[in-house]
């Protein structure tokens, strides 16, 4: 495999996912160095003028490591960040960005093995396809 990785942009929430991924490094569970965070009170909180922007500053791909139903803003949470997700692709596809660079997933505050997982596995994707 290449040592080559996909420039990532992840979307953390501040109080589920960005525990997963601090720890993920105090594990020294290894991902793509290319992997940058911001971190969100909630994921569906997200615009999806920001991921779109993230494209057009060189990302590769962006991820969504999404409160799944542990947030505590709303019970809806996953429903409005699967409709967000939803409109970003129909988005996408009007930019001719290809719909697959947007991936989601529910990662809780232990769950530094399954971010891990799917960061690799997002990265192989995005290397194989090339943008």
């Amino acid at each position: 495999m290449s040592n080559r990785s996909a420039k990532i942009l992840v979307f953390s929430t501040e109080k589920i996912s960005d525990p997963a991924i601090d720890m993920a490094g105090l594990l020294k569970l290894h991902y793509p160095p290319q992997v940058y965070t911001i971190a969100v009170p909630c994921s569906s909180g997200i615009k999806p003028r920001w991921i779109l922007r993230a494209y057009e500053k060189g990302f590769d791909g962006v991820f969504i490591a999404a409160d799944g139903s542990d947030c505590m803003y709303g019970e809806s949470c996953t429903e409005k960040t699967g409709a967000l997700v939803e409109k970003t692709h129909e988005l996408m596809r009007e930019k001719n960005i290809e719909p697959a660079r947007l991936r989601m997933a529910a990662i809780c505050s232990v769950c530094s093995e399954s971010f891990v997982k799917q960061v690799k596995s997002f990265n192989e994707y995005l290397l194989k396809t090339d943008k």
